[in-house]
């Protein structure tokens, strides 16, 4: 199986993702945000997405294809990110 070398980007920018609350945005390859999210963990968070694709979601999986960047902000509390 091959990888993409924008996809391991990403997945080496969540492996440096901090353990603290925060909003996350996956983006594609024109830099547009496809999703966002927020967490208690970061860095738990978004590497849940870096698994094996049998193991999430169909709609999860088909996202996960069009990640090629992603970026995170964070806060002080999972509330604070509930108001980004």
């Amino acid at each position: 199986m091959q990888t993409n070398p924008e996809e391991l980007s990403a997945k080496a920018k969540a492996r440096r993702a901090p353990r603290t609350p925060g909003v996350y945005l996956m983006k594609d390859a024109a830099g547009l945000v496809i999703y966002v999210g927020k967490a208690k963990n970061l860095k738990k968070r978004l590497d849940s997405y870096f698994v094996p694709r049998a193991r999430l979601a169909p709609k999860v999986a088909a996202m996960m294809d069009r990640v090629r960047d992603l970026e995170w902000h964070e806060v002080r509390s999972e509330t604070e990110a509930l108001l980004l």
